[in-house]
C-alpha cells in the first residue's frame, strides 16, 4: 500500500522525502535528533487522523505525534510523524477556571489568554513548549510544589482512539484511559484537545541573580537553606553555566507565587551574597514566566540528562559544585518536594515524587562534541552514585532511555495492560513507548 495514498486521504498537508519542505517538517526540536520517518502530515482535523491511524494499521506502521517536536528521540524509523500545529484553538471560561485547547497549543499563549482572567495553567518553563506532550507525561515547573503534576489538572482529554474512533475521555467515561492519559505519555491516542483547570494567580514574583563562578559555593549554600524550609509557594533553581567565549557563572532562578514583598523577604538570603552580576528580579504575569530561565525559544542541537537527587552531600557538592560544568554548557539543580511529594487520589498514573530534588544536564549536541559530553555526564552519574535514583520524570526522559525509567512497576505493569487493550496492534507510538 503505497504511502502516496495519504495525499488524497487527508485535507491536511503531506510530505514525503523527496518533497522540498519534508527536511524541515521531520525536524524535531532537538536537531541533534534525526528522524527517518516514511511522510510527515499536517492534520487538518479528527477525521485527518482517524485516516492516518487506518493507513498505518492496513500499512503495517506506527504514527508518532510530535506537536512542537519536543522529547523526540529519533527512534521512529519508517514511521509516520503526525503534526498537530493547526489544533491551536485557545478557549478560557474564567468563570469556571477551566482552559479548553488543542493539541498543537503552545504555554506561551494559553498563558497569556488565561492571565487576562487573573489565572494561569501549570506550566513548566519555557513558553513554547507544547502543552499536550508535556502535560500528558506530567508536567512540572514553576508551579508544580504548590499545585502538583499538570497531568493532575486534567478534566477531559479529547482523543482518536487506535481504532480511528473519536472520544472524550473522562473520569467518568473511561477511568482507565483516563489514568493512564494522566502523566503516562503518549502511547494511548492520538490526543486532539485538552480540557484542564487553571488556577488563580493575580500575582507572581520571581527571576534570576546571577554571580562570577568564584561565589558558587556560597550561591550553593544559600540555595540549600532556600530548598530545605521553602513554603510550597516558592521554587529555587541553582543553574551553573559554561558558555563558550564567556565567563563561567552561577545563578539562583526562582519563582514566588504571591506578592513581590513576601517573595523578597522569603529570598532576602539572595542579597548577602557580593558580586552580583545580573539580576532581572521583579514581578510577573504567568504569560512572562519564560523570563526567569530565558530558555531558547528556536530549535537547537542538545545532549542532555534528568535524574533525581536523593540529597546534596559532600559526594554531590564535589560532583556539580566545585567541579568544572565543562564540556557542559549547564548543570541545573531543582528543589522539588511540597505537591510533588504527596500521594492524592486521582491523579492519574504520575504518582508522587519522593526525591527533593531534581538534576538536569545539558551540553550543546554538535557532532565534534558529542563523544566528549557523553562522557562527562557518565562521569557525573558514576561519581553521585547512590545518590541518583535511576528514576525520572517522564518529561527529563533522554534519547536512550526507557519509559520504565518513569514509573514504579505496578504503574509501569498497569500502563502496559491498558496499551495492549486498546491498542493490540501498536499502531500508535509515543516518543517513549510504555511497553519498551
Amino acid at each position: 500500500m503505497s504511502i502516496e495514498n495519504l495525499r488524497t486521504a487527508v485535507r491536511g498537508g503531506v510530505l514525503l522525502p523527496g518533497d522540498a519542505e519534508f527536511d524541515r517538517a521531520a525536524q524535531p526540536w532537538n536537531t541533534a535528533v534525526v528522524q527517518s520517518v516514511a511522510g510527515v502530515v499536517e492534520v487538518a482535523d479528527a477525521q485527518d487522523v482517524a485516516a492516518v491511524l487506518e493507513y498505518a494499521r492496513r500499512a503495517g506502521r506506527v504514527v508518532v505525534t510530535q506537536p512542537t517536536g519536543h522529547g523526540a528521540t529519533g527512534d521512529i524509523d519508517g514511521a509516520i510523524l503526525v503534526r498537530t500545529s493547526r489544533f491551536d484553538s485557545i478557549d478560557i471560561d474564567g468563570e469556571q477556571r477551566v482552559a479548553r485547547v488543542g493539541s498543537g497549543a503552545q504555554w506561551g499563549r494559553v498563558q497569556a489568554a488565561a492571565s487576562a482572567h487573573g489565572l494561569a495553567g501549570l506550566s513548566g518553563s519555557n513558553p513554547v513548549v507544547g502543552v499536550t506532550g508535556y502535560t500528558l507525561g506530567g508536567g512540572f515547573g514553576w508551579f508544580a510544589r504548590k499545585y502538583g503534576w499538570a497531568s493532575s489538572a486534567v478534566r477531559a482529554v479529547e482523543i482518536v482512539d487506535a481504532a480511528g474512533r473519536p472520544q472524550r475521555v473522562t473520569a467518568d467515561s473511561d477511568p482507565d484511559l483516563f489514568w493512564a492519559l494522566r502523566g503516562g505519555g503518549g502511547d494511548f491516542g492520538i490526543v486532539t484537545g485538552l480540557e484542564f483547570e487553571l488556577v488563580e494567580l493575580p500575582r507572581l514574583y520571581g527571576g534570576r541573580v546571577m554571580w562570577p563562578a568564584e561565589r558558587t559555593r556560597e550561591v550553593f549554600e544559600v540555595f540549600t537553606e532556600l530548598t530545605t524550609d521553602a513554603p510550597a509557594e516558592l521554587s529555587v533553581w541553582l543553574q551553573r553555566y559554561q558558555i563558550p567565549g564567556i565567563a563561567p557563572t552561577v545563578a539562583i532562578d526562582f519563582a514566588y507565587l504571591g506578592d513581590s514583598a513576601e517573595g523578597r523577604h522569603l529570598t532576602r538570603r539572595l542579597d548577602t551574597i557580593d558580586g552580583i552580576i545580573a539580576d532581572t528580579r521583579g514581578e510577573l504575569t504567568p504569560a512572562e514566566i519564560g523570563k526567569i530561565t530565558a530558555e531558547p525559544t528556536d530549535p537547537s542541537p542538545s545532549l542532555s540528562r534528568g535524574e533525581l537527587l536523593t540529597e546534596l552531600d559532600d559526594a554531590v557538592v564535589k560532583t556539580l559544585i566545585e567541579a568544572p560544568v565543562a564540556p557542559l554548557l549547564n548543570v541545573q539543580i531543582r528543589g522539588l518536594g511540597g505537591a510533588l511529594a504527596e500521594n492524592r487520589p486521582g491523579d492519574g498514573a504520575r504518582g508522587a515524587v519522593t526525591e527533593p530534588y531534581a538534576l538536569y544536564l545539558l551540553g550543546l549536541g554538535l557532532p565534534h562534541l558529542l563523544d566528549d559530553i557523553r562522557g562527562r555526564i557518565t562521569e557525573i552519574t558514576d561519581a553521585l552514585g547512590t545518590q541518583i535514583t535511576g528514576t525520572k520524570p517522564y518529561t527529563f526522559l533522554a534519547p536512550g532511555e526507557s519509559a520504565a525509567a518513569a514509573f514504579d512497576p505496578d504503574t509501569l505493569a498497569r500502563l502496559r495492560e491498558i496499551k495492549r487493550n486498546r491498542d493490540p496492534h501498536n499502531v500508535i507510538r509515543a516518543n517513549f513507548p510504555v511497553q519498551g
